[in-house]
């Protein structure tokens, strides 16, 4: 599989990223700005036995986001996955308090930045004659959660990803594109210190029915699975990676 991850540097999108250089699968590592996070994964990836390439790109930008699938095309060929992954989050507070630049920031990369990725990867698979088309969106639970006094910004942002799951695996399915969704709970990534608190992993982690905290690599199955042949009649599902949080 010729495999593009955005937000692939680090956290979910790294585990996921190492997951398939592990099935000897071709990875894009998207980033933004730390090329050294970046490069490690890459290093990774190839020591699990795949290859890849470092892409930088702010998935906000369009022009961006083109030459990003560009770049990835030129290196392996045709695409035949996407992991739609890359988003941001802020420090824990109700949005009474939150400022304009806060919110925008937010929604801009979590929702704009999703739809310019699914719309570039949903036009370069419907030219592929590849088989096992898929693209897979990393949301949250916070958007049946809602998050509250935290970042209902963020769970608004990852609503959006997975109303846009629904109505693009309708859209490419009758293509053989499949669409999926994870969405994880608390998993032990560096997001959470944007929050400002840094006991909140373990506090609501602990507190969740399986009584601890989710790996990176945990979620990073879920997504490997849905983009393999095994889940080849799995289209427009949410699937909660979340502890029964």
């Amino acid at each position: 599989m010729n495999l593009l991850v955005t937000g692939g540097s680090r956290g979910i999108g790294r585990a996921a990223c190492v997951l398939a250089g592990a099935r000897g699968w071709n990875v894009g590592v998207n980033y933004t700005q730390d090329a050294t996070a970046a490069d490690a994964t890459v290093e990774e990836v190839q020591k699990a036995g795949g290859k890849a390439i470092t892409l930088k790109c702010d998935v906000t930008q369009e022009d961006q986001v083109t030459e990003m699938f560009q770049e990835f095309e030129k290196a392996f060929g045709p695409l035949t996955g996407v992991v739609i992954n890359a988003g941001v989050t802020a420090r824990a507070l109700p949005l009474a308090e939150f400022d304009t630049a806060r919110i925008k920031k937010v929604l801009d990369t979590n929702i704009l930045g999703a739809y310019l990725c699914a719309r570039e990867a949903a036009r370069r698979l419907g030219q592929s004659k590849q088989d096992n088309r898929n693209i897979v969106f990393v949301s949250s639970v916070a958007s049946r959660l809602g998050s509250p006094f935290e970042y209902v910004d963020y769970a608004g942002s990852k609503g959006a990803m997975d109303t846009l799951t629904i109505g693009l695996s309708k859209e490419l399915g009758p293509q053989k594109i499949r669409v999926n969704n994870v969405r994880p709970g608390i998993i032990a990534t560096d997001i959470h210190e944007h929050s400002g608190d840094p006991d909140r992993v373990s506090r609501l982690g602990n507190a969740c029915p399986l009584g601890r905290p989710g790996e990176a690599s945990e979620v990073g199955e879920a997504i490997i699975w849905l983009l393999s042949d095994k889940a080849s009649y799995v289209t427009g599902a949410l699937l909660d990676v979340a502890g029964g949080r």
